[in-house]
């Protein structure tokens, strides 16, 4: 049983709180993603989970266990690093098998685990290297390696990719993917619990994602749920790429007003907003979810094209509409280049789309019909 569980975890250096009394409930197996800017305690919180930073409130449950006053390695973790951790003067053969020969296991044991190890990762043509012999990606397998071979109840990932360049970030995420779910297909111990602040990690490896805010969870869900259904702006605004466009306007029954344009909600969005939902809000709408009309089309925003990005099979077109930047995504083979850029453009957001927030609260006030 290798279920985790926080329940009202605080920790507080002298005067300041850090974390805010969160709960989260890490099912056996489940790859959990930390997710959120620099200076959201996601890295704190991991750091209690691994018995390095001590816990000033709540419990930490590994299994059946409380681990609060455990040391590190009691609790049954292994952990993997920004910066590997790698014994410099110890070859790849040793740095792996190091954790079993503390624990005195058998020679052969010792062998066959770091063998079992080197295969599932790719590495076994680098036993004999030094971690200075080896590439960025090369020295991560190493250091994925040590955490496999311990055969912990939790797997804890501290920003694992951060110093790789981007296509190898990329061949490394679906490394560590297939190998939770080669985990899992085996009967294995595969709960992890992975940091990073990019949520293009989080959203392509997570089965859930637990996004964060000053020490304070801000939603948990499933990639799919954090997109479509955001429980507040701060969740809009963080998940997705390019970011969502949030515009601060005034509601008035099926309506909204962005400076001195009126965009006229449809029947479908209208159905969903709270009860009493009205007055000083924020309209949000993805970049991908906007569809440029003809002028003469009565409901929509009007802007003039700023800047154009073309990014290959689409195009991002930067617009102010009222003074406020927005940007919207359309089709490479909509756009022709030099003949957009300082035009005049009409926005309408899709059916069902758009989102309105409280703006005091941050509340998703357009979610209140939905199911769960």
């Amino acid at each position: 049983m290798a279920r985790l569980q926080l329940k009202n975890l605080e920790k507080t250096y002298g005067g300041f709180k850090a974390v805010h009394g969160i709960n989260l409930d890490v099912a056996d197996g489940e790859f959990m993603v930390l997710v959120g800017p620099s200076g959201c305690a996601k890295s704190t919180t991991l750091r209690m989970i691994a018995g390095l930073e001590q816990v000033s409130g709540g419990e930490i449950r590994i299994g059946d266990s409380l681990v609060n006053d455990k040391a590190p390695g009691e609790r049954g973790i292994a952990m993997v690093f920004q910066n590997y951790a790698l014994y410099p003067h110890m070859k790849v053969r040793k740095n792996l098998s190091f954790g079993l020969r503390l624990k005195r296991r058998p020679k052969d044991e010792i062998e066959a685990s770091t063998q079992e190890v080197a295969g599932i990762l790719e590495i076994g043509d680098y036993l004999e290297r030094l971690p200075k012999q080896l590439s960025g990606g090369q020295a991560q397998r190493v250091a994925v390696g040590r955490a496999l071979i311990k055969k912990p109840q939790v797997f804890l990932f501290d920003e694992p990719l951060s110093n790789l360049d981007a296509k190898l970030r990329a061949s490394m995420r679906v490394r560590i993917t297939d190998l939770h779910k080669q985990l899992k297909a085996n009967g294995l111990q595969s709960t992890v619990v992975y940091v990073t602040h990019d949520q293009t990690e989080a959203m392509t490896m997570g089965d859930r994602i637990c996004v964060m805010k000053e020490g304070v969870i801000m939603q948990v869900a499933d990639p799919v749920t954090l997109y479509n259904r955001p429980a507040n702006a701060f969740v809009a605004g963080f998940i997705g790429s390019p970011e969502m466009n949030l515009m601060d306007c005034e509601l008035s029954g099926d309506r909204v007003k962005i400076g001195e344009q009126v965009l006229q909600l449809a029947p479908e969005m209208m159905s969903r907003l709270k009860p009493k939902a009205g007055g000083q809000v924020t309209l949000g709408v993805r970049p991908q979810h906007f569809t440029m009309v003809d002028q003469a089309t009565e409901n929509g925003l009007n802007g003039r094209v700023s800047h154009v990005e073309f990014m290959g099979h689409e195009v991002y077109l930067h617009v102010k509409v009222e003074g406020r930047a927005l940007i919207a995504v359309t089709e490479a083979s909509r756009y022709e280049r030099g003949k957009i850029s300082g035009d005049m453009i009409r926005l309408v957001p899709q059916p069902g789309a758009a989102h309105i927030f409280d703006r005091a609260s941050g509340e998703n006030v357009s979610l209140a019909n939905i199911q769960s």
